[in-house]
C-alpha cells in the first residue's frame, strides 16, 4: 500500500508562485512513476505534468509548459510541482499519484495511476 500526503497549496495572487509537495510512503519510491493532475470546480480531472521513476523523462500539459516543472527526489520520498506565474484558471484541487511498477503507463492518463493522494487546495485571484 502506497499512501500520497499533498501539502503546499494556498491562495497567491497571479503572477505568483507555490511549490505543492508530495510526500510518499513504501520503500520502492524510486521505481514509482509519478503525476499531478486538478480539478477545476465544474471540470473534469485534468493531466498537469508527470515524471517517469527515474526522473529522466517529464511531462507536461501544453497549459502549464513553461511555467510549470515537476521534480523527484527518491532519497526523500517526495515529488514536487513548483509553479511559477500561476494565472486565475491555474485554480483547482491538485492531486498527487503514483504508478507502481506492473502495469503500462501513460502519464497523462488518470487510469495509469495506481494511488491518489487526498488533495490540496490551490487558489489564485486575479
Amino acid at each position: 500500500q502506497v499512501q500520497l500526503v499533498e501539502s503546499g497549496g494556498g491562495l497567491v495572487q497571479a503572477g505568483g508562485s507555490l511549490r505543492l509537495s508530495c510526500a510518499a510512503s513504501g520503500r520502492t519510491f524510486s521505481r514509482y512513476d509519478m503525476g499531478w493532475f486538478r480539478q477545476a470546480p465544474g471540470k473534469e480531472r485534468e493531466f498537469v505534468a508527470a515524471i517517469s521513476w527515474s526522473a529522466y523523462n517529464t511531462y507536461y500539459a501544453n497549459s502549464v509548459k513553461g511555467r510549470f516543472t515537476i521534480s523527484k527526489d527518491n532519497a526523500n520520498n517526495t515529488v514536487y510541482l513548483q509553479m511559477n506565474s500561476l494565472k486565475p484558471e491555474d485554480t483547482a484541487v491538485y492531486y498527487c499519484a503514483a504508478h507502481t511498477p506492473g502495469s503500462s503507463w501513460y502519464p497523462s492518463n488518470a487510469d495509469s495511476y495506481n494511488y491518489w493522494g487526498q488533495g490540496t487546495q490551490v487558489t489564485v485571484s486575479s
